[in-house]
Protein backbone atom coordinates (compact mmCIF):
# COMPACT_ATOMS: atom_id res chain seq x y z
CA UNK A 1 0.00 0.00 0.00
CA UNK A 2 1.49 3.77 -0.85
CA UNK A 3 2.60 5.40 2.07
CA UNK A 4 -0.39 8.10 1.97
CA UNK A 5 -3.56 7.71 0.28
CA UNK A 6 -4.34 9.88 -3.24
CA UNK A 7 -6.91 12.39 -2.31
CA UNK A 8 -9.79 12.26 -4.84
CA UNK A 9 -10.20 14.86 -7.72
CA UNK A 10 -13.34 16.82 -7.61
CA UNK A 11 -15.32 18.81 -9.85
CA UNK A 12 -17.45 21.88 -8.91
CA UNK A 13 -21.22 21.30 -8.60
CA UNK A 14 -23.40 22.28 -11.42
CA UNK A 15 -20.15 21.94 -13.92
CA UNK A 16 -21.27 21.29 -17.23
CA UNK A 17 -20.74 17.67 -18.43
CA UNK A 18 -17.33 17.45 -19.77
CA UNK A 19 -16.51 15.28 -23.77
CA UNK A 20 -16.80 11.67 -23.77
CA UNK A 21 -12.99 9.82 -21.89
CA UNK A 22 -12.36 8.24 -25.17
CA UNK A 23 -12.12 12.01 -26.94
CA UNK A 24 -10.17 13.23 -23.66
CA UNK A 25 -7.79 10.79 -24.09
CA UNK A 26 -7.37 10.61 -27.54
CA UNK A 27 -6.64 14.29 -28.19
CA UNK A 28 -4.42 14.37 -24.93
CA UNK A 29 -2.10 11.13 -26.58
CA UNK A 30 -2.19 12.97 -29.34
CA UNK A 31 -0.82 16.17 -28.07
CA UNK A 32 1.83 13.78 -26.47
CA UNK A 33 3.05 12.44 -29.50
CA UNK A 34 3.38 15.36 -31.58
CA UNK A 35 5.60 17.10 -28.21
CA UNK A 36 7.57 13.78 -28.45
CA UNK A 37 7.84 13.98 -32.70
CA UNK A 38 9.33 17.30 -32.35
CA UNK A 39 12.03 16.01 -30.06
CA UNK A 40 13.31 13.63 -32.67
CA UNK A 41 12.30 16.20 -35.47
CA UNK A 42 15.96 17.52 -36.29
CA UNK A 43 17.29 14.33 -35.92
CA UNK A 44 18.04 13.35 -39.59
CA UNK A 45 19.27 16.93 -40.46
CA UNK A 46 22.25 17.15 -37.75
CA UNK A 47 24.47 16.10 -40.05
CA UNK A 48 22.96 18.89 -42.77
CA UNK A 49 22.89 22.01 -39.97
CA UNK A 50 25.99 23.27 -40.66
CA UNK A 51 25.29 24.04 -44.37
CA UNK A 52 21.94 25.11 -43.73
CA UNK A 53 22.86 27.23 -40.71
CA UNK A 54 26.18 28.47 -42.24
CA UNK A 55 27.86 27.69 -39.00
CA UNK A 56 29.90 24.99 -37.51
CA UNK A 57 29.21 22.10 -36.20
CA UNK A 58 30.28 22.64 -32.77
CA UNK A 59 27.82 25.54 -32.77
CA UNK A 60 25.07 23.76 -34.80
CA UNK A 61 24.89 21.36 -32.16
CA UNK A 62 23.19 23.71 -29.75
CA UNK A 63 19.69 23.11 -31.81
CA UNK A 64 19.67 19.43 -29.98
CA UNK A 65 21.34 21.23 -26.56
CA UNK A 66 19.10 24.41 -26.18
CA UNK A 67 15.88 21.58 -26.79
CA UNK A 68 16.69 19.68 -23.74
CA UNK A 69 18.30 22.07 -21.75
CA UNK A 70 14.79 23.99 -21.86
CA UNK A 71 12.52 20.85 -21.20
CA UNK A 72 14.47 20.14 -18.46
CA UNK A 73 13.49 23.12 -16.84
CA UNK A 74 10.43 23.84 -17.82
CA UNK A 75 9.09 20.63 -17.12
CA UNK A 76 9.07 20.70 -13.46
CA UNK A 77 7.85 24.46 -13.56
CA UNK A 78 5.07 24.15 -15.71
CA UNK A 79 3.67 21.34 -13.83
CA UNK A 80 3.58 23.34 -10.29
CA UNK A 81 1.74 26.33 -12.39
CA UNK A 82 -0.36 23.98 -13.90
CA UNK A 83 -1.30 22.47 -10.39
CA UNK A 84 -2.07 26.09 -9.06
CA UNK A 85 -3.39 27.71 -11.78
CA UNK A 86 -4.94 24.94 -14.58
CA UNK A 87 -3.68 22.54 -15.83
CA UNK A 88 -5.61 22.56 -18.83
CA UNK A 89 -4.37 26.22 -19.33
CA UNK A 90 -0.47 25.30 -18.74
CA UNK A 91 -1.44 22.49 -21.27
CA UNK A 92 -2.09 24.98 -23.89
CA UNK A 93 0.30 27.41 -23.04
CA UNK A 94 3.26 24.77 -23.74
CA UNK A 95 1.46 23.72 -26.77
CA UNK A 96 1.59 27.51 -27.62
CA UNK A 97 4.96 27.37 -27.13
CA UNK A 98 5.56 24.51 -29.06
CA UNK A 99 3.64 26.41 -31.85
CA UNK A 100 5.76 29.48 -32.14
CA UNK A 101 8.81 27.41 -31.68
CA UNK A 102 8.54 25.71 -34.73
CA UNK A 103 7.27 28.73 -36.76
CA UNK A 104 10.46 30.72 -35.87
CA UNK A 105 12.53 27.10 -37.06
CA UNK A 106 10.29 27.34 -39.85
CA UNK A 107 11.47 30.84 -41.01
CA UNK A 108 15.35 30.17 -40.19
CA UNK A 109 18.02 30.47 -42.09
CA UNK A 110 20.85 31.07 -39.36
CA UNK A 111 22.09 30.24 -36.28
CA UNK A 112 20.74 32.12 -33.58
CA UNK A 113 16.99 32.05 -34.63
CA UNK A 114 16.95 28.12 -34.41
CA UNK A 115 18.01 28.18 -30.98
CA UNK A 116 15.74 30.73 -30.18
CA UNK A 117 13.09 28.59 -32.08
CA UNK A 118 14.28 24.88 -30.12
CA UNK A 119 14.31 26.48 -26.79
CA UNK A 120 10.38 27.62 -27.39
CA UNK A 121 9.76 23.87 -28.81
CA UNK A 122 11.69 22.29 -25.19
CA UNK A 123 9.61 24.74 -23.37
CA UNK A 124 6.85 22.51 -24.04
CA UNK A 125 8.09 19.19 -22.73
CA UNK A 126 5.44 19.08 -19.62
CA UNK A 127 2.83 18.47 -21.92
CA UNK A 128 2.67 14.18 -21.49
CA UNK A 129 2.90 14.75 -17.60
CA UNK A 130 0.22 17.65 -17.42
CA UNK A 131 -2.15 15.24 -19.90
CA UNK A 132 -1.68 12.54 -16.88
CA UNK A 133 -2.30 14.90 -14.39
CA UNK A 134 -5.75 16.32 -16.39
CA UNK A 135 -6.56 12.40 -16.88
CA UNK A 136 -6.46 11.83 -13.36
CA UNK A 137 -8.86 14.82 -12.45
CA UNK A 138 -11.33 14.42 -14.96
CA UNK A 139 -11.59 10.56 -16.19
CA UNK A 140 -13.80 8.01 -14.32
CA UNK A 141 -11.50 5.76 -11.97
CA UNK A 142 -12.08 2.72 -14.40
CA UNK A 143 -10.78 4.57 -16.98
CA UNK A 144 -7.76 5.65 -15.43
CA UNK A 145 -4.88 3.44 -15.61
CA UNK A 146 -5.32 2.94 -19.56
CA UNK A 147 -4.82 6.14 -20.14
CA UNK A 148 -2.49 7.26 -18.15
CA UNK A 149 -0.50 3.62 -19.81
CA UNK A 150 -1.60 5.14 -23.11
CA UNK A 151 -0.41 8.78 -22.27
CA UNK A 152 3.25 7.76 -21.49
CA UNK A 153 3.84 5.35 -24.49
CA UNK A 154 2.88 8.67 -26.28
CA UNK A 155 6.04 9.55 -25.66
CA UNK A 156 8.09 6.55 -27.18
CA UNK A 157 5.05 6.57 -30.16
CA UNK A 158 6.31 9.82 -31.36
CA UNK A 159 9.79 9.04 -31.10
CA UNK A 160 9.55 5.58 -33.48
CA UNK A 161 7.40 7.32 -35.96
CA UNK A 162 9.20 10.65 -35.69
CA UNK A 163 12.48 9.34 -37.64
CA UNK A 164 11.18 7.59 -40.43
CA UNK A 165 8.52 10.32 -41.01
CA UNK A 166 11.20 13.39 -39.98
CA UNK A 167 13.73 11.52 -42.78
CA UNK A 168 11.46 11.09 -45.39
CA UNK A 169 9.70 14.92 -45.50
CA UNK A 170 13.88 15.68 -44.94
CA UNK A 171 14.72 13.85 -48.05
CA UNK A 172 11.80 14.40 -50.42
CA UNK A 173 11.54 18.18 -49.41
CA UNK A 174 12.85 21.45 -48.22
CA UNK A 175 14.50 21.09 -44.69
CA UNK A 176 12.01 24.30 -43.33
CA UNK A 177 9.07 21.79 -43.84
CA UNK A 178 10.09 19.38 -40.98
CA UNK A 179 8.98 22.57 -38.89
CA UNK A 180 5.97 24.03 -40.84
CA UNK A 181 4.64 20.10 -40.14
CA UNK A 182 5.57 20.61 -36.44
CA UNK A 183 3.38 23.89 -36.22
CA UNK A 184 0.53 22.22 -38.22
CA UNK A 185 0.34 19.29 -35.78
CA UNK A 186 0.80 21.71 -33.03
CA UNK A 187 -2.27 24.06 -34.15
CA UNK A 188 -4.79 21.39 -34.87
CA UNK A 189 -3.36 19.82 -31.12
CA UNK A 190 -3.88 23.24 -29.72
CA UNK A 191 -7.58 23.42 -31.25
CA UNK A 192 -8.71 19.64 -30.05
CA UNK A 193 -7.27 20.47 -26.31
CA UNK A 194 -9.81 23.71 -26.36
CA UNK A 195 -12.81 21.83 -27.88
CA UNK A 196 -12.63 18.40 -26.44
CA UNK A 197 -10.58 18.29 -23.24
CA UNK A 198 -12.21 19.99 -19.58
CA UNK A 199 -10.29 22.36 -17.19
CA UNK A 200 -9.67 20.45 -14.16
CA UNK A 201 -11.29 22.25 -11.20
CA UNK A 202 -8.10 20.84 -8.58
CA UNK A 203 -6.24 23.86 -7.97
CA UNK A 204 -3.39 24.69 -4.86
CA UNK A 205 -3.52 28.56 -5.12
CA UNK A 206 -0.89 30.02 -3.53
CA UNK A 207 2.11 32.00 -4.68
CA UNK A 208 4.80 30.56 -7.03
CA UNK A 209 8.12 30.11 -6.37
CA UNK A 210 10.11 31.84 -8.21
CA UNK A 211 12.95 31.49 -5.91
CA UNK A 212 12.86 27.83 -6.30
CA UNK A 213 12.40 27.88 -9.77
CA UNK A 214 15.53 29.79 -10.63
CA UNK A 215 17.39 27.87 -8.24
CA UNK A 216 16.28 24.89 -9.74
CA UNK A 217 16.75 26.41 -13.04
CA UNK A 218 20.68 26.87 -12.65
CA UNK A 219 21.21 23.58 -11.13
CA UNK A 220 19.31 21.19 -13.59
CA UNK A 221 20.99 23.52 -16.29
CA UNK A 222 24.66 23.66 -14.78
CA UNK A 223 24.24 19.10 -14.27
CA UNK A 224 22.55 18.75 -17.73
CA UNK A 225 25.34 20.95 -19.53
CA UNK A 226 27.95 19.05 -17.74
CA UNK A 227 26.58 15.82 -19.18
CA UNK A 228 25.65 16.82 -22.55
CA UNK A 229 29.04 18.34 -23.62
CA UNK A 230 31.46 16.70 -21.41
CA UNK A 231 32.68 14.55 -24.88
CA UNK A 232 33.08 17.47 -26.68
CA UNK A 233 34.73 20.10 -23.65
CA UNK A 234 36.64 17.39 -22.19
CA UNK A 235 35.51 15.55 -18.51
CA UNK A 236 38.03 17.02 -16.57
CA UNK A 237 38.29 20.54 -18.12
CA UNK A 238 37.95 23.82 -16.16
CA UNK A 239 34.67 24.21 -17.42
CA UNK A 240 32.73 21.17 -17.00
CA UNK A 241 34.16 20.35 -13.71
CA UNK A 242 32.89 24.15 -12.81
CA UNK A 243 29.75 23.43 -14.14
CA UNK A 244 29.41 19.60 -11.91
CA UNK A 245 30.90 22.38 -8.72
CA UNK A 246 27.96 24.41 -9.26
CA UNK A 247 25.17 22.09 -9.87
CA UNK A 248 26.21 19.98 -6.74
CA UNK A 249 26.11 23.25 -4.90
CA UNK A 250 23.06 24.95 -6.36
CA UNK A 251 20.99 21.72 -5.85
CA UNK A 252 21.65 21.23 -2.16
CA UNK A 253 20.96 25.01 -1.30
CA UNK A 254 17.63 24.81 -3.50
CA UNK A 255 16.87 22.06 -1.49
CA UNK A 256 17.40 23.38 1.66
CA UNK A 257 15.41 26.54 0.39
CA UNK A 258 12.45 24.60 -0.75
CA UNK A 259 12.57 22.58 2.36
CA UNK A 260 12.17 25.99 4.67
CA UNK A 261 9.74 27.94 2.41
CA UNK A 262 6.16 27.43 2.86
CA UNK A 263 4.70 26.86 -1.04
CA UNK A 264 7.93 25.54 -2.31
CA UNK A 265 8.36 24.64 -6.21
CA UNK A 266 8.55 20.68 -5.48
CA UNK A 267 7.21 19.67 -2.21
CA UNK A 268 10.44 17.55 -1.08
CA UNK A 269 8.84 16.30 1.96
CA UNK A 270 6.30 14.47 -0.65
CA UNK A 271 9.22 13.49 -3.26
CA UNK A 272 10.89 11.73 -0.23
CA UNK A 273 7.71 9.22 0.32
CA UNK A 274 9.34 6.03 -0.46
CA UNK A 275 6.81 4.96 -3.42
CA UNK A 276 7.52 8.46 -5.31
CA UNK A 277 11.67 8.32 -4.38
CA UNK A 278 12.21 4.66 -5.55
CA UNK A 279 9.96 5.55 -8.38
CA UNK A 280 12.09 8.15 -9.47
CA UNK A 281 14.95 6.64 -8.80
CA UNK A 282 13.47 3.57 -10.90
CA UNK A 283 12.88 6.35 -13.91
CA UNK A 284 15.99 7.58 -14.16
CA UNK A 285 17.43 4.51 -14.68
CA UNK A 286 14.83 3.01 -17.03
CA UNK A 287 15.17 6.76 -19.03
CA UNK A 288 18.72 5.12 -19.59
CA UNK A 289 18.01 1.60 -20.43
CA UNK A 290 15.45 3.14 -23.19
CA UNK A 291 17.91 5.55 -24.57
CA UNK A 292 21.09 3.70 -25.04
CA UNK A 293 19.07 1.99 -27.45
CA UNK A 294 18.25 4.53 -29.30
CA UNK A 295 22.12 5.43 -29.69
CA UNK A 296 23.05 2.09 -30.72
CA UNK A 297 20.78 0.27 -33.18
CA UNK A 298 20.76 3.52 -35.49
CA UNK A 299 24.73 3.48 -35.99
CA UNK A 300 24.73 -0.32 -36.44
CA UNK A 301 21.81 -0.27 -39.32
CA UNK A 302 24.24 2.95 -40.81
CA UNK A 303 27.51 1.66 -40.83
CA UNK A 304 29.12 0.27 -43.75
CA UNK A 305 28.77 -3.38 -44.36
CA UNK A 306 32.14 -3.49 -44.94
CA UNK A 307 33.16 -2.98 -41.38
CA UNK A 308 31.84 -6.19 -41.36
CA UNK A 309 29.20 -5.38 -38.38
CA UNK A 310 27.25 -2.51 -39.97
CA UNK A 311 24.26 -3.00 -41.98
CA UNK A 312 24.94 -0.08 -44.79
CA UNK A 313 21.08 1.07 -44.62
CA UNK A 314 19.92 4.72 -45.02
CA UNK A 315 18.40 7.55 -42.46
CA UNK A 316 14.93 6.55 -43.93
CA UNK A 317 15.63 3.05 -44.02
CA UNK A 318 16.54 3.08 -40.04
CA UNK A 319 13.67 5.29 -39.42
CA UNK A 320 11.64 2.61 -40.63
CA UNK A 321 13.49 -0.67 -38.76
CA UNK A 322 12.83 1.54 -35.67
CA UNK A 323 8.63 2.81 -36.51
CA UNK A 324 7.39 -0.39 -35.21
CA UNK A 325 9.07 -0.12 -31.64
CA UNK A 326 6.68 2.63 -30.90
CA UNK A 327 3.74 0.83 -32.25
CA UNK A 328 4.24 -1.98 -29.88
CA UNK A 329 4.84 0.78 -26.93
CA UNK A 330 0.95 1.55 -27.78
CA UNK A 331 -0.04 -1.97 -28.00
CA UNK A 332 1.52 -2.86 -24.58
CA UNK A 333 -0.69 0.15 -22.90
CA UNK A 334 -3.93 -1.88 -22.27
CA UNK A 335 -1.88 -5.04 -21.06
CA UNK A 336 -0.11 -2.67 -18.71
CA UNK A 337 -2.84 -1.03 -17.57
CA UNK A 338 -4.55 -4.50 -16.95
CA UNK A 339 -1.62 -6.12 -14.96
CA UNK A 340 -2.01 -2.28 -12.58
CA UNK A 341 -5.19 -3.03 -11.88
CA UNK A 342 -5.19 -6.73 -10.92
CA UNK A 343 -1.59 -6.82 -9.43
CA UNK A 344 -0.31 -2.98 -9.04
CA UNK A 345 2.01 -1.03 -10.47
CA UNK A 346 4.93 -2.00 -8.44
CA UNK A 347 4.58 -5.69 -10.58
CA UNK A 348 3.89 -3.75 -13.65
CA UNK A 349 7.22 -1.53 -13.23
CA UNK A 350 9.29 -4.87 -12.30
CA UNK A 351 7.74 -7.07 -15.50
CA UNK A 352 8.92 -4.01 -17.73
CA UNK A 353 12.16 -3.76 -16.17
CA UNK A 354 13.21 -7.38 -17.06
CA UNK A 355 11.49 -7.00 -20.48
CA UNK A 356 13.79 -4.72 -20.89
CA UNK A 357 16.81 -6.35 -19.74
CA UNK A 358 16.01 -9.67 -22.27
CA UNK A 359 16.35 -7.24 -25.24
CA UNK A 360 18.79 -6.12 -24.87
CA UNK A 361 20.38 -9.12 -24.03
CA UNK A 362 18.57 -10.22 -26.99
CA UNK A 363 20.42 -7.72 -29.01
CA UNK A 364 24.10 -8.36 -27.54
CA UNK A 365 23.25 -12.04 -29.08
CA UNK A 366 21.63 -11.19 -32.34
CA UNK A 367 22.73 -8.08 -34.16
CA UNK A 368 24.07 -9.13 -37.70
CA UNK A 369 20.56 -9.32 -39.36
CA UNK A 370 17.96 -6.57 -40.15
CA UNK A 371 15.13 -8.32 -38.15
CA UNK A 372 17.33 -9.04 -35.40
CA UNK A 373 17.18 -5.45 -34.33
CA UNK A 374 13.86 -5.06 -35.04
CA UNK A 375 13.15 -8.15 -32.61
CA UNK A 376 15.52 -6.58 -29.96
CA UNK A 377 14.02 -3.22 -30.62
CA UNK A 378 9.86 -4.81 -30.20
CA UNK A 379 11.06 -6.56 -26.90
CA UNK A 380 12.77 -2.93 -25.63
CA UNK A 381 9.60 -1.26 -26.70
CA UNK A 382 7.07 -3.28 -25.03
CA UNK A 383 9.40 -3.21 -21.95
CA UNK A 384 9.17 0.58 -21.74
CA UNK A 385 5.66 0.93 -22.57
CA UNK A 386 5.08 -1.64 -19.47
CA UNK A 387 7.49 0.48 -17.21
CA UNK A 388 6.19 3.72 -18.24
CA UNK A 389 2.77 2.79 -17.97
CA UNK A 390 3.01 2.34 -14.54
CA UNK A 391 5.23 5.07 -13.36
CA UNK A 392 2.04 7.46 -13.34
CA UNK A 393 0.50 5.16 -11.49
CA UNK A 394 2.75 4.80 -9.03
CA UNK A 395 3.41 8.67 -8.15
CA UNK A 396 -0.33 9.36 -8.20
CA UNK A 397 -0.57 6.72 -5.65
CA UNK A 398 1.57 8.30 -3.31
CA UNK A 399 0.66 12.09 -3.57
CA UNK A 400 -2.59 14.28 -3.65
CA UNK A 401 -4.38 15.33 -6.65
CA UNK A 402 -3.86 18.89 -5.94
CA UNK A 403 0.30 17.77 -6.32
CA UNK A 404 -0.30 15.72 -9.48
CA UNK A 405 0.79 17.94 -12.05
CA UNK A 406 4.09 18.93 -10.21
CA UNK A 407 5.08 15.30 -9.35
CA UNK A 408 4.35 13.41 -12.22
CA UNK A 409 6.62 16.37 -13.98
CA UNK A 410 9.71 15.70 -11.73
CA UNK A 411 9.15 11.94 -12.85
CA UNK A 412 9.33 12.92 -16.66
CA UNK A 413 12.59 14.57 -15.30
CA UNK A 414 14.09 12.01 -13.83
CA UNK A 415 13.79 10.04 -17.02
CA UNK A 416 14.93 13.07 -19.04
CA UNK A 417 18.02 12.96 -16.59
CA UNK A 418 18.46 9.53 -17.39
CA UNK A 419 18.58 10.07 -20.96
CA UNK A 420 21.32 12.70 -20.34
CA UNK A 421 23.68 9.81 -19.00
CA UNK A 422 22.89 7.24 -21.29
CA UNK A 423 23.82 9.51 -24.33
CA UNK A 424 27.17 10.97 -21.80
CA UNK A 425 28.10 7.09 -21.09
CA UNK A 426 27.44 5.58 -24.68
CA UNK A 427 29.93 8.58 -26.00
CA UNK A 428 32.79 7.85 -23.83
CA UNK A 429 31.91 3.80 -24.63
CA UNK A 430 31.87 4.50 -27.96
CA UNK A 431 34.64 6.82 -28.26
CA UNK A 432 37.46 4.64 -26.34
CA UNK A 433 36.51 1.33 -27.88
CA UNK A 434 37.01 2.16 -31.94
CA UNK A 435 38.18 0.41 -35.49
CA UNK A 436 39.68 1.59 -37.84
CA UNK A 437 38.05 1.50 -41.03
CA UNK A 438 40.21 3.41 -43.86
CA UNK A 439 41.58 6.75 -42.36
CA UNK A 440 38.28 7.11 -40.12
CA UNK A 441 37.98 5.86 -36.32
CA UNK A 442 34.51 4.20 -35.86
CA UNK A 443 32.88 2.21 -32.98
CA UNK A 444 33.42 -1.15 -32.61
CA UNK A 445 30.90 -4.41 -32.36
CA UNK A 446 32.35 -4.48 -28.85
CA UNK A 447 31.42 -1.67 -28.20
CA UNK A 448 27.86 -1.21 -29.59
CA UNK A 449 28.15 -4.81 -27.08
CA UNK A 450 29.20 -2.57 -24.29
CA UNK A 451 26.74 -0.27 -24.37
CA UNK A 452 24.19 -2.77 -25.11
CA UNK A 453 25.07 -4.64 -21.91
CA UNK A 454 25.10 -1.32 -19.66
CA UNK A 455 21.94 -0.78 -20.66
CA UNK A 456 20.31 -4.24 -19.37
CA UNK A 457 22.58 -3.30 -16.25
CA UNK A 458 20.54 -0.09 -15.87
CA UNK A 459 17.29 -1.70 -16.41
CA UNK A 460 18.01 -4.13 -13.72
CA UNK A 461 19.08 -1.68 -11.33
CA UNK A 462 15.94 -0.76 -12.12
CA UNK A 463 13.89 -4.33 -11.12
CA UNK A 464 16.16 -3.95 -8.44
CA UNK A 465 14.84 -0.34 -6.76
CA UNK A 466 11.35 -1.59 -7.64
CA UNK A 467 12.02 -4.18 -4.34
CA UNK A 468 11.93 -1.38 -2.20
CA UNK A 469 8.85 0.13 -3.25
CA UNK A 470 6.05 -0.37 -1.04
CA UNK A 471 3.77 -2.93 -1.70
CA UNK A 472 0.86 -2.11 -3.50
CA UNK A 473 -2.95 -3.13 -3.36
CA UNK A 474 -4.25 -4.26 -6.78
CA UNK A 475 -6.19 -1.26 -7.20
CA UNK A 476 -5.55 1.69 -10.30
CA UNK A 477 -5.58 5.72 -8.65
CA UNK A 478 -8.39 6.95 -7.28
CA UNK A 479 -9.70 9.40 -9.80
CA UNK A 480 -13.00 10.30 -7.79
CA UNK A 481 -15.10 13.13 -10.14
CA UNK A 482 -18.30 14.15 -8.95
CA UNK A 483 -21.04 11.91 -10.12
CA UNK A 484 -22.64 13.90 -13.44
CA UNK A 485 -19.19 14.55 -14.95
CA UNK A 486 -17.96 11.27 -14.36
CA UNK A 487 -21.12 9.52 -15.82
CA UNK A 488 -20.67 11.87 -18.94
CA UNK A 489 -17.17 10.37 -19.23
CA UNK A 490 -18.09 6.78 -20.05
Amino acid sequence: MSDTPPTPARHAAGDAAPPRANAVVAVLAFAGIVVSLMQTLVIPIVPELPKYLDASASNTAWAVTATLLAAAVATPVAGRIGDMYGKRRMLLVSIALLVTGSVVCALSDSLVPMIVGRVLQGLAGAVIPLGISIMRDVLPAERLAGATALMSASLGVGGALGLPSAALIADKFNWHVLFWTSAVLGAVAAVLVTVLVPESKVRTGGRFDLVGSLGLATGLVSLLLAISKGGDWGWTSGTVLGLFTLAVVTLIAWGFFELRTAQPLVDLRTTARRQVLFTNLASVALGFSMFAMSLVLPQLLQLPEATGYGLGKSMLYTGLVLAPQGLVMMATAPLSAGISRTKGPKVTLMIGALVVATGYGLNIALMSEVWHLVLSSCVIGAGVGFAYGAMPALIMGAVPASETAAANSLNALMRSIGTSFASAVAGVVLAQMTVTFGTTALPSQDGFRAVMATGAGAALLAFALCLFLPRHRPATVEAAPAAEPAAALR
